[in-house]
């Protein structure tokens, strides 16, 4: 849990979206957030925390990690 929060603080720094996640087939979904915008020390991190870059099913931060079936 705290990983999760940790990762959402961060996201937070770059976006305050009224419905900031989306979670589908176990994915979750980052909703607002430019990989341009995040810091190279933020992308690292958020990545060691299970959230990384994909262009796959339209671009977002996604997570395998705290998703919900």
């Amino acid at each position: 849990m705290e990983q999760l929060i940790e990762a959402l603080q961060i996201f937070l720094k770059y976006k305050n979206e009224d419905y900031p996640t989306h979670c589908e087939h176990d994915v979750m979904y980052i909703v607002g957030v430019d990989k341009d915008e995040v810091s190279p020390e933020d992308i690292e991190r958020l990545d060691k925390l299970g959230f990384f870059w994909s262009e796959e099913d339209g671009e977002g931060f996604i997570s395998f990690k705290y998703g919900s079936s």
